[in-house]
């Protein structure tokens, strides 16, 4: 199994964190952990999936309670590049609608800004 491996950059709007390898039970906990300290408020968080080979049920959970974090704090998050099993999870699980999912970083990049453009009336 390839190692799960995080890298992380701050944008001018907001981080890009890129995943690669597998996700899965021994490592989704290292994942949320990791993810949770690139967090800041009000600002969205980009996932780079394009190396992200395998995601389990657990990966699963880790990226919807991400989701859910960042809109408590004003932010977003996007995926991008998702392919693969992780795909067909996200899709067989309805998950791939509630998130914002892009084809490639550039895409999710742009759409950031325009979200920073014309911010989302709160719910």
């Amino acid at each position: 199994m390839p190692p799960l491996s995080l890298h992380s950059r701050r944008l001018i709007i907001g981080t890009l964190t890129t995943v690669t390898g597998e996700v899965d039970a021994t490592n989704a906990a290292r994942l949320e952990t990791y993810l949770g300290q690139q967090i800041r408020p009000g600002e969205p968080l980009l996932l780079d999936l394009s190396g992200l080979t395998f995601l389990d049920s657990l990966g699963l959970y880790v990226l919807i309670r991400l989701n859910a974090a960042l809109r408590e704090q004003g932010g977003a998050l996007h995926l991008a590049a998702v392919h693969d099993t992780p795909a067909r999870l996200l899709k067989l699980t309805g998950v791939w609608m509630t998130l914002n999912i892009h084809a490639g970083v550039r895409q999710a990049i742009t759409s950031m800004q325009g979200e920073r453009i014309h911010p989302q009336e709160p719910a």
